[in-house]
């Protein structure tokens, strides 16, 4: 079986959060940022499951800002905040092309075991567009630097599962719970959720919603290359394989 397998990048493959904090203490100062820092490090990770039903003043700015920009995790912005920050990282020359992989070594790994088991590979990011090329071709760019030849990128607006659904997609694999939603909601696809933050952190409804929880992007290619490595045999037995391997029920139970 010649698996469809999507890639988040920021956050799965890019480190995006080290370099904004970087633009932020630019912006803001670092005592600032700091403190930004501090306040995302008390935030409850459950309430940002909740973040479309806040009916606080800010939150209809927050949601559109949401839907146009990557998600921050580790700097706790008010919209506004946000908003000026993406709005210097706009100026920055090619900004997509300065960040560093967050396991060195992975995307090359993905290039190679990709190729080996003829894995059709897309890489799917909500990257606005900065000065210089354009958001798909700085990431295409950057990935090709990364050890990933010919990669196919595809700039995101609307539901990652939509989407999925749309490319027949078997697999996608991000680093944010609801996108991973989206995708067991709106698609057939199966989504694995590369979680690296500490467990009692985890949404507990992930895995009884059928998505599949990893620690690292080699962890997840460890888990694929090993069924990718069997007897193939009919499409669907592939990814109950895979879905026992991560824990969850086989397809049909």
């Amino acid at each position: 079986m010649s698996l469809r397998i999507a890639f988040d990048l920021d956050g799965v493959l890019a480190d995006m959060e080290s370099e904004l904090i970087r633009q932020a203490a630019a912006v803001f100062g670092e005592a600032m940022t700091q403190k930004l820092q501090e306040r995302a490090q008390e935030r409850d990770p459950q309430s940002d499951t909740n973040a479309a039903a806040d009916d606080t003043p800010d939150a209809p700015s927050t949601a559109t800002l949401a839907g146009t920009t990557p998600p921050l995790v580790r700097l706790d912005m008010t919209a506004r905040q946000q908003r000026r920050l993406w709005h210097h990282v706009g100026t920055l020359d090619n900004f997509w092309e300065a960040l560093t992989e967050i396991e060195p070594g992975a995307i090359a790994r993905l290039a190679a075991v990709a190729s080996e088991h003829r894995w059709e590979i897309i890489f799917l990011t909500k990257r606005p567009s900065t000065a210089g090329a354009t958001a798909q071709l700085q990431s295409q760019r950057w990935l090709q630097s990364k050890g990933f030849p010919f990669p196919s990128v595809y700039v995101v607006q609307g539901s990652r599962g939509k989407i999925a659904a749309a490319l027949g997609l078997d697999i996608v694999i991000d680093d944010r719970p609801e996108n991973c939603l989206d995708v067991v909601t709106d698609s057939k696809a199966r989504a694995i959720l590369v979680w690296r933050e500490s467990a009692e952190a985890l949404p507990t409804a992930a895995r009884r919603l059928g998505i599949g929880v990893v620690r690292s992007v080699n962890e997840c290619l460890d888990i694929l290359t090993t069924v990718g490595g069997q007897q193939d045999g009919q499409d669907t037995n592939v990814l109950s394989r895979i879905k026992r391997m991560l824990g969850l029920k086989p397809l049909g139970d």
